[in-house]
């Protein structure tokens, strides 16, 4: 496994190369940094893992019928219209590698649901300025936030601005932060948001 980790409240960087090329990995960092100025949202942790290392959990696209968040048959990137499981497993796993940053978000306690709103937003934010520079697949906290109402059924608007759903592409994120070796749950009253580029060397 490769990983570049960084700590936002040290800014101190632990360096492990394997999988990811480092000119390549230094230019996917340049990338978020770019986005993280933009926006003024800073990533919490990063790291680079070989796809062959994601766990897939096809039973979270069944999970996505109970429609507790209210995007089931109603985006492109969330069951029924995105690709099965299998499908989109295959597609992953067609790059050789995957790039995974996480936003921290401070609560005022576990019931501020106000707080974890306004941490998937400012999450959404940092992903969807990092898609505009990535050449690669893009999947984050959720459906696809490139507008502000999908288009669906109807085709989609902008397919270049699209953004997949790491839920709704069958990947467990918990195993997602152990294979990455990042972390799930930064402690009390804190909320954590994954996103992930694919790409290859």
């Amino acid at each position: 496994m490769s990983n570049i980790l960084r700590d936002s409240t040290t800014e101190a960087h632990g360096v492990r190369h394997g999988g990811a090329r480092r000119e390549d990995g230094e230019l996917i960092i340049e990338t978020l940094k770019e986005a993280e100025t933009a926006v003024g949202v800073q990533a919490h942790e990063w790291a680079f893992l070989p796809s062959c290392e994601l766990i897939f959990a096809p039973e979270l696209l069944e999970y996505c019928k109970s429609n507790v968040c209210g995007n089931y048959n109603k985006s492109w990137t969330c069951p029924p219209a995105c690709e099965n499981a299998e499908e989109q497993r295959e597609k992953i796993i067609s790059y050789e590698n995957v790039f995974v940053f996480t936003t921290m978000h401070k609560l005022e306690d576990s019931f501020d649901f106000e707080g974890m709103t306004r941490g998937r937003e400012l999450h959404t934010s940092l992903t969807i300025e990092f898609k505009k520079r990535a050449a690669s697949p893009v999947y984050g906290a959720g459906s696809c936030p490139a507008c502000d109402f999908c288009a669906f059924p109807s085709p989609c608007a902008f397919p270049e601005k699209k953004i997949g759903s790491i839920e709704a592409a069958g990947i467990n994120v918990t195993e997602l932060s152990k294979a990455a070796g990042i972390a799930y749950n930064n402690g009390p009253n804190t909320v954590t948001f994954f996103s992930i580029s694919l790409y290859n060397n």
